[in-house]
């Protein structure tokens, strides 16, 4: 049975009690009576606050150690810790972030302060989703969302988002929805806010993963009505691009162009650098797709991409996934070496933790090897994808990877794979 705060104050005092040898009469005298104390220390009454600093001041001990069980110069160290484990996680060192997270927890000093506490554990399992570690981020942040109300609301909605998204990251798109849903759409339901509208933009990614393209459409209008009701930059953001990914996908190119642009233009007044650089690096790949004649300016708008995200705090996962996006848009504009090249990088900096991006990956380096007339190496590269696909949940993504794949194994003259590429294509359409 877990331990209480209440029971961990009495704990402290009555082992620093026993320390100074004394008994509980004579700790409560003249001010409390022996049995007060007694309950106290069994974790039956709480103590008020000048209750707390009386004892304190009898048993010759800060208010702080025991209320927290940590001296204050240990807090101001935890506090200290926790600082530059943030400032790591946000100067894009995830791998630096993700060990002064781990020492933090390790150490036994944040059992009795929830609060920091949770912070840290927070932060590990972001630096963990930045390292590619899905598993571990979705093992900690399921830990985290499992304490409801005692996160507070805004740490809730985060740790939810995180969660939402490792999952759709890893293919758990059911689990993705779920985390979602359960927040936004039950019996409860709250009132919109700027981190609600982002909660919101991760579940509709899901929906689009997923191929609920009719859901996605439906709930993005909702998105937009609320982003329009609150009017703040970041609800307009993630309103405006998620709705221009469902537009894109339902055909409406220079609709889905209009929305991403006005989604970069307030990320560019008041964004953070990190999400500036994504969100570019999106747009290039969606105008990538709708103006295919602009291919130029899009491996431009890429290759600035790439350079904001080396200088802000993304992690390896984004310069991979950047990697790969430049390939593509080197494909368009004839220069398959210069795609080997980038989605050569990509498939390097990944590993099976993240095999969405991991299979893409190998796509995109098989065709780019196809054109540069490497045939032996490109069926290598779509074997691999062909492995990972047959292990992925049935998805809009894994349609479209065995559809890609499909088509160059035909050009490969593997015509038998090609075929059974095309019928799990339709299986993960749900045709």
């Amino acid at each position: 049975m877990p331990v209480s705060g209440q029971d961990l104050i009495g704990q402290r005092i009555k082992t620093i009690r026993r320390q100074r040898g004394l008994s509980q009469a004579q700790l409560a005298h003249p001010e409390l009576s022996d049995s007060y104390v007694s309950l106290i220390e069994s974790g039956k009454r709480t103590p008020t606050a000048a209750v707390l600093e009386l004892l304190a001041a009898k048993l010759e001990c800060s208010l702080t150690y025991l209320i927290n069980g940590v001296t204050a110069e240990q807090m101001h160290d935890l506090e200290l810790g926790l600082n530059y484990a943030g400032m790591a996680l946000e100067n894009g060192e995830v791998t630096e972030a993700r060990r002064r997270y781990a020492e933090l927890l390790e150490d036994g000093s944040l059992a009795g302060l929830a609060p920091l506490r949770q912070r840290a554990e927070y932060g590990y399992a972001l630096a963990s989703e930045a390292c590619g570690d899905l598993d571990e981020a979705i093992t900690v942040l399921s830990r985290l969302h499992g304490a409801g109300d005692t996160l507070g609301g805004e740490r809730a909605v985060a740790v939810a988002v995180a969660l939402s998204r490792c999952f759709r990251e890893r293919g758990d798109l059911a689990a993705a929805v779920r985390v979602g849903e359960d927040a936004l759409l039950g019996a409860g339901r709250p009132a919109w806010n700027d981190d609600l509208v982002e909660l919101g933009a991760t579940l509709l990614g899901a929906y689009i993963v997923r191929g609920d393209l009719l859901r996605a459409r439906q709930f993005s209008g909702e998105l937009l009505s609320a982003a329009e009701m609150l009017n703040t930059p970041r609800a307009t953001v993630a309103a405006c691009w998620n709705a221009a990914v469902v537009a894109d996908l339902t055909g409406r190119g220079e609709e889905a162009l209009s929305m991403a642009e006005r989604a970069l233009a307030v990320q560019s007044e008041t964004g953070e650098p990190r999400n500036l650089a994504r969100l570019r690096m999106a747009y290039a790949l969606l105008l990538l797709r709708v103006r295919p004649a602009e291919a130029l300016t899009c491996r431009d708008l890429m290759l600035r991409a790439e350079r904001e995200l080396r200088e802000s705090s993304a992690g390896t996962v984004d310069l991979a996934r950047c990697a790969v996006d430049l390939a593509k848009a080197e494909i368009a504009l004839g220069d398959p070496g210069k795609a080997v090249e980038y989605a050569r990088r990509g498939r390097d900096m990944l590993d099976d933790r993240t095999p969405a991006l991991l299979a893409e990956a190998h796509l995109v380096l098989g065709n780019a090897l196809l054109l540069f007339q490497q045939s032996e190496e490109a069926s290598a590269e779509l074997a691999a994808v062909e492995h990972m696909l047959v292990n992925a949940p049935p998805s809009r993504k894994a349609a479209e990877g065995w559809l890609t794949a499909a088509t160059a194994l035909e050009r490969l003259g593997e015509e038998e794979a090609s075929e059974v590429a095309y019928r799990r294509a339709l299986a993960c359409a749900g045709l």
